[in-house]
């Protein structure tokens, strides 16, 4: 099992720190969420709490994820990078092809995208960018920016994204892994085409129900090759715990291992400590 530490909303000049400690210790990754702007007022509820109600204050940062990445790949040596998630339906294609190729080129192939398709009608609507037709344009920039990452010419027959004749450059070394989020049918199903799925709050049991029907949806449409299960756990302190998650199907945890020391709301100083102990405690021993 690989494990993953999120950087939602921890202050930016907390995460060189954060990534130079989980580089250290063993993690895997860091994830890095994403929002361009957040709206005083929405219509739109948040559909991962019961409420609507948003998992954060209007202070949050929401750093670039690919200027981010490009900068603390600089300063780590085999730490990974992955969104969690990018609405790539906000932006250009051909923009999201641009930053992620380049953060994959400069952070020597340590990164991977993971997508989701937005929840937030405001937000796509103040980027100029159709809410509607948002997970159709996903599927088919996904096909797109498989295509600008190839090193030559390349074109592209699309609904959305027609293409003519193009080259761009730098392209990375080797193939971008794509993650895809969503609990829906249909965001399952995409997931499955492409190279895994990044999951939300679960329990050990809810995960492991939501990995089984993955894995079912992949054997239907003949997928193959390797496929992450990607979540956070809400029952899983130790590494018996961790343990039970991967046998159930779970392949990568992402978490903020402060928070089982020191909660949530600590210093940096904690957080580092948490990085280590978490690594000492959990990670250490399911290696062994």
């Amino acid at each position: 099992m690989r494990f993953s530490i999120s950087v939602a909303f921890q202050p930016v000049d907390q995460l060189a720190a954060i990534a130079r400690a989980a580089d250290e210790c063993g993690y895997d990754a860091l994830s890095i969420p994403d929002h361009v702007v957040d709206l005083e007022t929405l219509d739109t509820p948040y559909p991962y709490t019961p409420d609507g109600a948003r998992r954060w204050e209007h202070d949050a940062p929401w750093a670039d994820p690919w200027v981010l990445t490009a900068s603390l790949a600089a300063i780590t040596a085999n730490l990974h990078f992955y969104t969690s998630v990018y609405v790539a339906a906000l932006r250009s294609p051909y923009q999201v092809a641009k930053s992620v190729g380049t953060a994959a080129v400069l952070s020597g192939n340590r990164v991977a995208l993971g997508v989701g398709v937005g929840w937030c009608r405001e937000e796509f609507e103040l980027m100029g960018q159709d809410f509607s037709t948002r997970g159709k344009r996903t599927d088919e920039a996904l096909d797109l920016l498989a295509e600008l990452w190839t090193p030559g010419w390349n074109e592209f027959e699309g609904t959305f994204y027609p293409t003519p004749r193009l080259v761009m450059e730098p392209t990375p070394t080797a193939r971008i892994p794509i993650y895809v989020g969503g609990l829906s049918e249909v965001g399952m199903r995409r997931a499955a085409r492409h190279d895994g799925w990044i999951g939300d709050l679960y329990s050990i049991e809810e995960a492991s129900g939501h990995a089984r029907r993955l894995a079912e949806i992949r054997e239907e449409i003949g997928a193959t090759g390797d496929f992450r299960f990607i979540t956070a756990l809400t029952d899983a302190f130790l590494p018996e715990q961790f343990a039970a998650a991967e046998a159930g199907g779970v392949t990568d945890v992402w978490t903020m291992p402060w928070a089982y020391y020191h909660g949530l709301d600590c210093t940096l100083e904690q957080k580092v400590d948490g990085i280590r102990r978490f690594a000492a405690d959990v990670l250490e021993p399911l290696r062994s």
